[in-house]
This record gives structure tokens, sequence and C-alpha cells, in this order.
């Protein structure tokens, strides 16, 4: 086989006689130079030259001695190219026009997810009243609700601050402020029903507005769960529903942190959570603990993280997100980092807060699918599918 190759090889220079002649000889002689030089027969492409020829050389007795020597000279396989085919660019190809295959979002429903607010004050220094809340991130949402006229808003707790109330020291600033606030929400409940007339509107009690009742258990008990005369099925009135007048705005109040919570659809539910993790994984938290997907508030970051597990039908993905919120982030509520100056007024320092609201596109029946979008804000300025809001 090596031969008969290497011969066809040689035939193409030589001449027919010349190459029956010497055949055996020369074969033999390039076999064993190819051989000691390690070149294989598929590393030859072409043959230039064959050489046979003489030399003279005196042996140990000073005897001459005749050798016989030939010279081949080739091109190597690869200098024409690769025997495989070589990449090629692709074909140029003359797109048809796709017919859109948009479908009407039959059976779906909208919910707006309102974060932590915290609504509350503090008197600057000139005595007036500077909001813990960012007015203008409450104004971009209003707007977003009255774009959408949801069917629902889904309000995570923590609208209202109450630091009067809370367990940490109350400083001059913040002291007489609780009416205010009180005044605040209840103005946001009448804005809300304004911007979606036909909306179910539930509002989630957090662990600031829990330290309402906790107030009056420690420092009024006697207070606690006084309601007007003869009305038992109302609210008690030292509440935040009947404070803030929730039932004459249709602002459905559920009481109880943390075990509070409310089913979007049978596949969404949402809480105010009670777990706060750094560097966004408090969102992995919840997944490790769902079974259902779930969204949060409390931490005042915008997170969404996502996981699939095995099941008895296959693959099930549950989400865990936060909305962020739509209080200030610049130190201006007390904080475990927040600081104050000599007079009790908060110093400025940015927290590891975002701003932001979410939005649920969902189905209450058939499969329960949802999709959920979060809404970014920044100083005072958002953007929602291609519409601008400014506060």
């Amino acid at each position: 086989m090596t031969e008969k190759k290497l011969t066809g090889k040689l035939t193409k220079l030589a001449t027919k006689e010349k190459v029956d002649s010497q055949k055996a000889k020369v074969l033999g002689d390039i076999a064993q130079m190819l051989e000691r030089k390690n070149i294989s027969l598929d590393d030859i492409g072409s043959i230039q030259r064959v050489s046979l020829y003489q030399s003279l050389t005196k042996n140990e007795e000073g005897e001459a001695e005749i050798h016989d020597l030939v010279a081949l000279q080739f091109s190597p396989a690869f200098e024409d190219g690769p025997k495989w085919p070589v990449i090629q660019q692709g074909p140029s190809i003359q797109v048809p026009k796709v017919k859109g295959s948009k479908k009407a979002n039959k059976g779906f429903k909208t919910c707006v997810i309102v974060p932590d607010i915290q609504i509350g004050y503090f008197r600057n220094s000139d005595g007036k009243l500077e909001p813990t809340h960012d007015e203008r991130a409450i104004s971009i949402a209003l707007q977003i609700i009255e774009d959408l006229n949801p069917e629902l808003i889904v309000c995570v707790g923590d609208n209202l601050d109450l630091p009067e109330m809370g367990k940490y020291l109350t400083y001059p600033s913040f002291q007489q402020t609780t009416q205010a606030s009180i005044d605040a929400a209840t103005t946001l409940c009448a804005q809300m029903r304004a911007a979606a007339p036909n909306a179910v509107i539930k509002w989630l009690a957090g662990n600031h507005e829990e330290r309402l009742p906790k107030y009056l258990l420690v420092n009024a008990a006697a207070a606690y769960g006084l309601r007007k005369g003869n009305t038992p099925k109302d609210w008690p009135v030292m509440t935040v529903p009947y404070l803030c007048r929730m039932e004459e705005y249709g602002v459905d109040f559920l009481p109880g942190y943390p075990a509070s919570h409310y089913w979007i659809n049978e596949k969404l539910r949402v809480i105010h959570g009670d777990r706060v993790n750094s560097s966004g994984v408090t969102a992995t938290r919840y997944l490790n603990n769902e079974k259902v997907s779930v969204l949060y508030g409390h931490i005042h970051r915008i997170e969404m993280a996502f996981k699939t597990r095995e099941d008895f039908d296959g693959a099930r993905t549950v989400m865990a997100a936060s909305a962020g919120c739509l209080a200030r982030i610049d130190g201006a509520i007390p904080s475990t980092k927040g600081g104050v100056d000599l007079d009790g007024r908060p110093l400025v320092r940015h927290e590891d807060w975002q701003q932001g609201l979410g939005v649920v596109t969902y189905e209450d029946k058939g499969e329960h699918r949802f999709s959920y979008e979060t809404v970014h804000i920044y100083n005072g300025w958002g953007q929602y599918r291609g519409t601008e809001y400014k506060g």
C-alpha cells in the first residue's frame, strides 16, 4: 500500500522507464529516509523533484567506496488547504415579513404593589414638618395607578412609620408628629380610591403599624380595643384603619403582623415579611422556605430571585420579589445606621435602599398564571412601558 502511494507520486516527475528500473531501490531508500526523519506519507502533498546521484568516499583502509543517493523535494499536504470543509459565512437570506400573533390579554387582571411608604415627619430647623416619606415617589405611584386603573392594589405594610411609638429613643424633632402622619395616611387612602375607583384595595399590617397596639398595651392598656358605643363590628378607635377612615374609602386593612398576608391568586402571595439579609439575598431566604411565589416588603430594597424545583408533575418555578419602598432613602427615617445632630434631627446618610413599586398581571382562575414587573423610581422620576412619570 505504501509503495503504490509513493510510486504514484513519483511517476508525475520521472519517466516510466526510470521508475521501472530503479523503483525497488529508490523506494527502499526513500522509505528509510522518511522513517529517519519521522515523516508520514500523509504529510506529503506533491513531489516536485527526485534526484538520483552517487558519492565517493574512502573507508578506514583508504579504499574508495561508491554510494547511491536519492534526494526528494516535496511540498507539505497542508499547502493546498485542509481536506475538510472550511467554515464560511452563512447564506444570504431574505426573510419574509412576519405577521404578528399578538393576542389580547383576555382573562388577565392588573395588581399594583405599593411597598413601604413610612409616612412620618420630623421638625426641621425652622420648626416646620418635613416628611420622612418621599412625596415625589408617592406621586409617581398614584399616577401609574390612575393610568393602569388596576383591579387590585396591595399595600405591603409599613405605610406608617409611627416613630413616637417605637421601641427606640424618640428625639424631640420626631415628637408630636403622629397626628400629621395619620392625616397624610388618610389622604393617601382617598388618593388611591380616586385613582382607581373600582379597585379592591388591601393594606397589610407591617411591623410599624403594629407599633400602635403594642404601645397601647404597654402604656394605656385600658384603651386597647375600645370602640364607639354600640358598634361591636367597627374597628377599635385607637387602630390604624379607624384613624385613617379606611372603611370610608373602601380600603381593607389586614391586621396581625407578621401573620397577615393576601393571595393575589393561587400561586402568588403577598406578605410584609420579617426577614432582612444584606447583599440582596433576602429573596433567596424566602425561596428556601416558601412553596409558592411571594412578594414581600420590609427590607426597602429591590430584589427578585427564582428557584425551580422538581415536582410530581415536573418542574415548578417559584419567585420571590421585593418592590423596594416609597420612603426617603437619605437617612430621614430613623434606623440603626442613621444618626442625628445635636438637636435630634436626622443627618443625611444614604441607605442601601431603592425606590419602586410592583405591577402584577395575573389570572384569578384557570392556570393562575402571572407576570411580575418592577417600576424603578430615581429622584422623583420613573418610567413604565414607555411612559415617563415625574413626581
